[in-house]
């Protein structure tokens, strides 16, 4: 006997729940970006990686300089994309050309209009992909590994390094490093920062948020009670949140760190 139509109908509308709910993250925006990013990609190539069944973009960059120190994983802020242009895009091409391999993934985003509360559920989508991200590079026998996060990267960052602790991470550099939500165990960055003892660059701008600049102490303090002397804090007089014309900037100070702490790592 055959299926009744309803039934079949019934069939293929669970298998559609089953895929949106396979993910939290707006993929039709993922898509969307993906769309808008590949034909215009000038630097680096586009990837499909996987993580939790869901498929997301990844730019990786080659290090064209003659030294090779490792690689670079960069977690955009909310709503954005692996090649945003701000903060992401220079930080991708231009530490490619001293000594870095870089991934920029695609985070987990919502809508626009989303609000940071909005993001939490997300956050059990966060490990896999940056963990994706480091068996990537691992399989191009790069270990020497390094995430940078700018804005709510930071948080979905800290999340992973206390949650995962894959010993090829071996440095943090937070642009923008705001508290996350400190009433929300995934998203509470500076709680999260008090465990984290692998060498950490805590960099940001005299303009940035008030709430970034205001707690600079605080991070230092949870720095402190990971017993982390390998915390370095960084305030650029007169950059924003973006570093708005100021990527030269950003880019020689995250530079200048790395290249000090690379031979350690």
């Amino acid at each position: 006997m055959k299926p009744s139509k309803l039934l079949i109908s019934l069939f293929i509308l669970t298998i559609s729940t089953a895929s949106v709910a396979a993910s939290k993250s707006d993929l039709a925006k993922e898509k969307r970006w993906r769309e808008q990013i590949e034909p215009s990609l000038m630097v680096g190539d586009a990837l499909s990686l996987k993580a939790a069944g869901s498929e997301f973009l990844a730019l990786f960059t080659e290090n064209t300089a003659k030294q090779t120190f490792g690689g670079v994983i960069l977690l955009h802020g909310s709503g954005a994309h692996p090649a945003w242009p701000d903060v992401i895009e220079p930080l991708r091409s231009d530490l490619a050309e001293f000594g870095w391999h870089t991934l920029s993934l695609q985070m987990p985003i919502l809508a626009n209009d989303a609000t940071t509360k909005d993001y939490e559920p997300l956050f059990d989508e966060v490990p896999a992909r940056i963990q994706a991200g480091v068996n990537f590079l691992k399989s191009k026998k790069i270990n020497n590994i390094v995430l940078v996060g700018h804005s709510l990267g930071n948080t979905m960052a800290t999340y992973y390094l206390v949650k995962q602790k894959d010993p090829a991470i071996k440095a943090f550099v937070a642009i923008s490093f705001g508290p996350g939500l400190p009433d929300k165990d995934k998203m509470d960055s500076y709680q999260q920062l008090s465990k984290i003892s692998i060498p950490v660059l805590d960099i940001f701008g005299s303009e940035d948020f008030p709430r970034n600049v205001n707690t600079a102490s605080k991070r230092m303090l949870m720095a402190k009670k990971a017993n982390n002397n390998k915390f370095k804090q960084v305030k650029i007089e007169g950059a924003n949140h973006f570093f708005s014309n100021m990527d030269d900037i950003l880019t020689k100070r995250i530079r200048g760190w790395l290249k000090r702490y690379a031979p350690k790592l």
